[in-house]
């Protein structure tokens, strides 16, 4: 009987941490699936009506592909800054002159955020516009753009 009950207990314990661990696996899933889907800012907003939705859809269909094209360019600029940084011998005038243009995507992309804020902001009711400080003040707070910046994954 000694036998049989180590046998329920071992297979009662492995069932259970079967199950511990298929509980863990799905909520990291489902936690990950959220951070993934956020596009925006007001997507961390979680009482915008459907029509707020629908407009912050429309605004998207231009800032995003203009933001994805700015970072798509910085990323190029920042491979190509780094070839010529260890090149020999190093071309000092094409090294700045490089550097001068990340600058001016970082610019671009800076205005484009800001502008894109700004719009949005116009459609939130002074209660969403408070959450909506929030939520800037924090993405902001690391020192970039939040999940507008250069690492952004729009």
């Amino acid at each position: 009987m000694d036998l049989w009950g180590f046998l329920l207990g071992f297979v009662s314990a492995l069932a259970a941490i079967a199950v511990s661990m298929a509980a863990v696996y799905f909520h990291m899933k489902r936690s990950r699936s959220k951070t993934t889907a956020i596009k925006g800012y007001l997507d961390l907003i979680p009482d915008l009506t459907q029509e707020q939705r629908a407009q912050v859809q429309e605004i998207r269909l231009t800032f995003l592909p203009k933001v994805g094209q700015i970072r798509e360019n910085l990323r190029r600029e920042r491979a190509e800054l780094a070839k010529l940084l260890f090149a020999d011998p190093p071309d000092r005038e094409r090294i700045y002159a490089v550097a001068r243009q990340i600058i001016q995507h970082q610019s671009e992309l800076e205005d484009e955020v800001i502008e894109h804020i700004l719009e949005e902001r116009e459609l939130l009711s002074p209660s969403q516009q408070r959450k909506f400080y929030e939520i800037i003040v924090e993405q902001f707070s690391a020192g970039g753009l939040g999940v507008h910046d250069v690492r952004g994954k729009t």
